[in-house]
């Protein structure tokens, strides 16, 4: 199973690289042998003692990916319309995929395997299995540019929901100079630390990829948007980190103070936050009511 991958990247070579008719029978195949091959403890569920099935059952798979279980047993039997490309990558998360298993998936649904950079953005197995594990905790998964890829409800009752941007504002660091809103839940003694650092960062990120990067790009973007990144840019400071301890205003819950521990997968140049509060403190009780706001669907 893990030579697949590699097989269909070849013939997709072969071919000239373009995108090409869907193989059904074959995706159907993978996409049972994959769902077959995860067992409930691998996306943080519990395995009820009358369980037969062997790996999830279709229903599990579907609601991971946010599709109809209808939808997943025509594909897995090969008669179902042409998956788009993000159905495609919510297929890839929710069967905990790993990268070169991601491209052929790709390659079975007729698209071109994803560049370097689309490959980035997809969480690696062993970061979804930690947080599936973190569901009643603030937490996570960032991108190499600070694009938020995947939340725990919690997380997004403490920053709001961060995966649904687009552009440059994916970008945590944009929409920090760029969105009012971005900052209006940070303590106001941590904005100019704050703004420091995402310059700083930046920085390091441009001179490491060079001027064609997307971090150049970024730079650029932000240097006519904000005169305030501008004024940061030329004062070329690097080697500048965030504090491990972090003050948030909620507008429900109110003053925060919570630690952050951050994971980070070198392959996939991603990091995991989790946001923690010390036991019997204030910030703990507000930290459990934001878990029951997460819950309820908070936004």
């Amino acid at each position: 199973m893990r030579a697949e991958p590699l097989i269909a990247s070849q013939w997709l070579r072969r071919s000239g690289g373009c995108d090409h008719v869907p193989m059904q029978g074959e995706l159907g195949a993978f996409l049972r042998a994959r769902r077959e091959a995860l067992q409930p403890e691998d996306v943080g569920l519990r395995r009820g003692p009358r369980r037969r099935t062997r790996g999830l059952r279709r229903e599990e798979v579907a609601e991971l990916c946010g599709m109809s279980a209808d939808y997943l047993s025509r594909l897995e039997r090969g008669d179902g319309p042409r998956l788009s490309q993000p159905m495609a990558a919510a297929l890839a998360r929710g069967l905990r995929l790993t990268p070169d298993e991601r491209d052929h998936l790709f390659v079975l649904c007729g698209y071109r395997a994803p560049q370097r950079r689309l490959r980035a953005e997809h969480v690696s197995p062993g970061l979804m299995r930690v947080l599936d594990r973190l569901q009643d905790t603030p937490a996570q998964v960032m991108g190499p540019l600070g694009e938020t890829l995947l939340q725990t409800p919690p997380a997004v009752a403490l920053f709001g929901a961060q995966t649904q941007h687009t552009g440059a504002a994916r970008c945590a660091a944009y929409r920090w100079f760029t969105d009012p809103a971005e900052r209006a839940r940070y303590h106001p003694d941590e904005h100019e630390h704050n703004s420091r650092v995402n310059v700083a960062m930046l920085r390091a990120a441009s001179a490491g990829e060079g001027p064609r990067s997307p971090a150049a790009r970024l730079v650029g973007s932000l240097r006519r948007a904000s005169p305030e990144f501008a004024l940061l840019w030329e004062r070329h400071e690097v080697g500048l980190r965030w504090s491990d301890t972090k003050r948030f205003v909620h507008p429900e819950v109110g003053a925060l103070e919570l630690f952050c521990q951050n994971l980070r997968d070198p392959d996939q140049s991603q990091s995991l936050l989790v946001f923690t509060a010390t036991p019997g403190s204030e910030s703990h009780s507000k930290l459990a009511l934001l878990t029951v706001l997460g819950a309820s669907g908070y936004r």
